[in-house]
């Protein structure tokens, strides 16, 4: 090759290279551009996890540029073509004893003080705070149990647009990693997260906590982190989940003491006003606005924007004989799911509201528009079918 096109396609790999690396930035909390190591943490379980995967990392370099220095030593310096003889012998007490010694005494200094994390790890007791976590297709959701805090829950869905993700315009800088809601808590205050799941396993997973625990149906499990700055950190679910389980990040905000009680009681004082009454008689219009806005946050990744489902996986609504028939079936469905499909139950998700809403929306949406029976459903409907 000439040395001029040779210098031309180097320019391009570097102009290519540049612009690449123009785009992609570190994201706060989260992943860094072109990360080999573990993240350096802000808890101490992180800090420890880090020391010691640098000190087995070591130990086990040190053995292996040990046992195969010996190694190709002995092939090189004793090859037949230098005149060697193989030597005959049955057995060498002091050899013996040696390589069941050292590798005992070395197995011991990697296990304590690996275990002393371990059981750190799992030390929950004597916590500051409570979260209840639950994991969900593909959603999390937060409660939490006490503290300024008590009472408050909420769900955390991917806040990423469906237009990034689909490729028609240019991806953010927190994509896929963003929520619309945050888990908040404390700076240096032990957190406690007991975590379960309402359909299939899930893992919470942040990685400069240093936590990573699996959430199982019918399970209680639990594990905790004590933040030492304030800032935002990122994980995701760690266990593979379904469809969507690569869209369903986990955000949590570190804030001062102060900020948190702050946050703490607005949080409050929303849930307080935002508060639904079941007993109200909404109107079609209200039902329908509220239920669109419940559908793209709870349905539409399965069941599309279109209502049309993805064929094979998950059914179309628009124009299914169950949306369009009597409005106890769909409230059944709804509510507690279909057994044996990827229907998740919503009983424990959403409010007889939003259930309402969301049920009116499906039949006034697509080509439904109002043509089967009970087009309208009340919040009182699925009260009655809880």
């Amino acid at each position: 090759m000439k040395k001029w096109w040779r210098g031309i396609l180097g320019a391009c790999v570097l102009l290519f290279s540049c612009a690449v690396g123009a785009q992609v930035q570190d994201m706060p909390g989260g992943p860094k551009v072109d990360q080999l190591n573990l993240h350096e943490g802000v808890t101490q379980i992180a800090q420890d996890v880090m020391w010691l995967h640098w000190l087995l990392l070591i130990i086990c370099g040190v053995i292996f540029i040990g046992v195969f220095g010996v190694m190709f030593y002995s092939i090189w310096a004793h090859r037949k073509s230098r005149g060697h003889q193989a030597s005959t012998f049955h057995e060498h007490l002091g050899v013996e004893v040696a390589w069941t010694v050292i590798p005992f005494i070395i197995v011991i200094a990697m296990a304590l003080p690996a275990t002393k994390t371990v059981v750190a790890m799992k030390d929950t007791s004597s916590p500051d705070l409570t979260v209840k976590v639950t994991g969900y297709q593909w959603k999390w959701g937060y409660e939490y149990l006490d503290g300024p805090a008590a009472g408050v829950k909420f769900l955390a869905t991917l806040s990423t647009p469906r237009a990034q993700i689909e490729g028609r315009e240019p991806k953010g800088q927190f994509y896929l990693m963003e929520t619309d809601n945050h888990l908040v808590v404390p700076v240096d205050k032990k957190i406690r997260i007991v975590l379960t799941a309402g359909d299939v396993i899930h893992s919470w997973m942040i990685p400069d906590f240093g936590v990573k625990q699996d959430a199982i149906p019918g399970f209680l499990r639990d594990t905790w982190f004590r933040a030492q700055k304030p800032g935002i950190y990122r994980g995701q679910c760690a266990e593979l989940c379904g469809k969507d389980h690569a869209f369903m990040p986990i955000v949590v905000e570190v804030l001062p003491q102060a900020e948190y009680e702050a946050w703490a009681e607005d949080q409050r004082k929303k849930m307080a006003a935002n508060a639904d009454d079941p007993n109200k008689e909404w109107t079609k219009e209200e039902l329908i606005a509220r239920g669109e806005k419940v559908y793209g946050a709870n349905c539409v990744a399965c069941h599309q924007a279109n209502g049309k489902g993805v064929p094979g996986s998950f059914p179309a609504l628009d124009g299914d004989k169950t949306v369009l028939g009597p409005k106890d079936a769909q409230l059944q469905t709804v509510l507690h799911g279909r057994p044996g499909t990827a229907m998740a139950a919503f009983a424990g998700q959403l409010n007889d509201v939003e259930i309402a809403a969301v049920i009116t929306y499906t039949r006034h949406a697509w080509s439904n528009a109002g043509k089967g029976q009970d087009p309208v459903v009340q919040p009182k409907d699925s009260v009655a079918k809880r």
